[in-house]
């Protein structure tokens, strides 16, 4: 089975989006993922949801995160 998007040659991510509404970043599940523009995702959750529950909370890691991601 073939992606139709793929296909297609529309620009997407087969990863999943997760949203962090408490720190207002997002992140995809799929390491080789370069834009996390929401329109390029199929999947998209919020972090609250992910198995574990979330530690964006942390303050010291939203920051890490955060400098990782710029």
């Amino acid at each position: 089975m073939e992606c139709a998007f793929c296909t297609s040659g529309i620009d997407h991510c087969h990863g999943t989006l997760i949203v962090h509404p408490d720190g207002g970043f997002a992140e995809c599940a799929d390491a080789g993922c370069t834009d996390l523009d929401r329109v390029r995702h199929a999947l998209i959750i919020d972090c609250h949801t992910v198995d574990g529950g979330c530690e964006c909370t942390l303050p010291a890691e939203r920051e890490t995160v955060l400098q990782q991601a710029s």
